[in-house]
């Protein structure tokens, strides 16, 4: 049965360094996932940390916070800080917890890291010009951003387009992994245009409170931001359209998009209300996710849930980019509109679609059949 594959797809032995540069939330998910997915050493080599301070209670401090995290528990693993040495040992793997205020302030070089994938996760510098920034530190190869890149900056699903990655000795050295909400709609947008056609949708984003809020009412520089976050639903806005366009050519100018930040600390409801450019039903609608859930190319991008008590923390720590809930999906009377509830953990799911991606570009992807 798995004669198909046999030779096709091997196994990576290559390794790949990689560098964190920012360590926050999405910073420490990427450090879980790469150390515990590193086995002998090939693929990802987690090999240095940075962060705008290391001091020896600085790195105390990060390191706790990577044990353990109040939304996803204890890291599965031993943690050991090596303060003198300013280093972390994680499941055994040294990391060097290195400090730098400008991306362009470190030479890796001198930590035996070579030709390293940079994983910004600030998101503070989110165009090509600051980025390169990131290159011209000996030892940087590649970077790859956590967040939105502007301008000609490649925005990638994983699952729908890293075809566009151009890889190889000449290649792009900077993409950019789009935002959690981006990973989460593109794959069922791109199910149903390509099976039933879209004319033109909105797409409203219940999310997750962020870091960027503020706990209570202060000043913010956006709008509306500035209100308590436990304690207020708050409109904001998303690019997740436009950056669902550049992953889905056929879709500009058919889609808008607004969000809505609520009081919950991880999980977000992405709602898709799409008028489709054909007679469908509810009964097709839900057998083609299932169907692009269990076999093809999004099968790590797509969970199906049929469960009619499905609530947001049921999807902490769920790998996929979304869960699409068959249970919640409406079709109009005239067969042209479709509602989708598409969940998805906006922290780690978003994690493991960057770890995917990093793995990608630095051609190191093992692949496993489901």
């Amino acid at each position: 049965k798995l004669s198909y594959i046999i030779d096709v797809a091997p196994r990576s032995h290559i390794t790949k360094d990689v560098v964190l540069y920012g360590f926050g939330r999405i910073g420490r998910l990427l450090a879980r996932e790469i150390i515990q997915g590193s086995g002998k050493g090939n693929q990802l080599r987690l090999r240095a940390i940075v962060t705008r301070g290391n001091t020896p209670e600085e790195i105390k401090k990060r390191a706790s916070l990577l044990r353990k995290d109040s939304v996803h528990g204890v890291m599965h693993g031993v943690v050991v800080e090596d303060v003198d040495n300013q280093v972390i040992y994680i499941n055994g793997h040294m990391v060097k917890m290195l400090a730098a205020s400008q991306p362009d302030e470190l030479n890796y070089e001198e930590h035996g890291i070579k030709d390293a994938l940079i994983i910004d996760n600030t998101g503070i510098y989110r165009d090509r010009a600051n980025l390169s920034r990131h290159l011209k530190c000996p030892g940087a190869g590649m970077v790859l951003l956590t967040a939105p890149g502007k301008g000609d900056i490649p925005n990638i699903v994983y699952g729908v387009n890293q075809e566009v990655c151009n890889l190889g000795s000449d290649c792009e050295k900077i993409f950019s992994a789009a935002s959690c909400t981006t990973n989460a709609v593109v794959p069922v947008l791109k199910v149903i245009e390509d099976n039933i056609g879209i004319v033109k949708g909105h797409l409203e984003t219940v999310h997750s409170y962020t870091n960027d809020q503020n706990l209570l009412d202060n000043f913010h520089k956006k709008t509306r931001r500035g209100r308590s976050a436990p304690l207020n639903m708050v409109i904001t806005e998303t690019g997740a359209a436009s950056a669902a366009v550049k992953a889905i050519p056929s879709l500009a100018n058919k889609l808008t998009a607004n969000a809505v930040r609520v009081p919950t600390p991880n999980i977000s409801l992405a709602i898709l209300m799409l008028d489709v450019a054909r007679d469908t039903s509810l009964e097709e609608v839900n057998e083609i996710m299932r169907s692009a859930s269990l076999k093809g190319r999004l099968i790590e991008q797509i969970r199906f849930s049929t469960s009619s008590e499905l609530v947001s923390s049921d999807c902490i720590g769920d790998s996929c980019a979304c869960v699409y809930d068959s249970i919640a999906t409406q079709v109009s009377k005239d067969k042209r509109s479709v509602v989708i509830y598409a969940w998805y953990d906006n922290e780690y799911g978003y994690t493991c679609q960057v770890t995917r991606l990093a793995k990608h570009i630095s051609q190191v992807k093992s692949y496993r059949y489901y």
